[in-house]
Parts: C-alpha cells; structure tokens; sequence
C-alpha cells in the first residue's frame, strides 16, 4: 500500500513535496520527479515512491544549487509555512550553498535590459536606432 500507513511512517514523495511547499501543487511536484529534479537517497525515483523519516531528498531547481534536505517528519496535508518547515531539515552543506548563490548574484552586475521589465515601445525603439546609428 503506498501512501501513509497505519502508523503513518511513510508517504509517497510527490505528496510529502507538496505539503513540505517545495512547489506549489501537487501536480508540479509530480512532473518535477518525473523529470529527474528530485533525487531519493542519491537515486532517481518515481512519484509513487514512499519517503521515511530520515531519508535524504535532493531537489534540483534551474539557475540554484540542488537543496538537500533529510526528512525530519512526515504529512499528508499542505499547512502552514511554519509546520511544513517542520518537516525537513537542510543540510549545512546546502544551506551554505545556496547562501554563497545567493551573495554571488546580488554581486554580479545586473544584465543589460534586465530591468525593464517590458518590451521597448516604437519611441524606445526609434531612440534605439537613432543612438546606434550615431555610434557608428
């Protein structure tokens, strides 16, 4: 039987993602473990796998270092962002990764047009060329 058991030591990880608030519901936390970003114990897995109490889980989001976090407790139901955080630990390792990530892009230089935040309008565009043009 998948899923929590009687005494309730166990739960599928794609449901224990979703109410630890790794992501948002439960349907990307699935596609997430289908697509190889969270790993078990250092092992690919599938959605329906069970997760334990003291497991080790990596999650592996775009542009961040993997967060490694070992399984501190164990539900079935999304609550609070408080009790959620109750449910894992991360490791030092990551912690201290994802900080060191963290200070290196608030260092780094903003990328050019990054803060826009919109597409230019046919004014921008025409100032665009006209300063291009007079560059050359």
């Amino acid at each position: 039987m998948h899923g929590v058991t009687a005494d309730g030591d166990r739960i599928r990880i794609d449901k224990w993602l979703w109410a630890a608030r790794f992501f948002k519901t439960r349907g990307l936390a699935t596609e997430a473990v289908q697509g190889g970003r969270v790993h078990l114990n250092d092992q690919r897995i599938k959605p329906s796998r069970d997760v334990r109490v003291g497991d080790a889980v990596t999650i592996t989001r775009p542009g961040a270092p993997p967060m490694v976090v070992k399984v501190a407790g164990i539900s079935g139901k999304r609550g609070p962002a408080p009790e959620a955080r109750a449910l894992y630990e991360e490791t030092a390792e990551s912690a201290a990764a994802r900080e060191e990530h963290q200070m290196m892009r608030k260092a780094a230089p903003e990328p050019p047009g990054a803060g826009l935040g919109s597409r230019p309008t046919k004014r921008d565009r025409r100032r665009f060329e006209d300063a291009r043009r007079r560059s050359r």
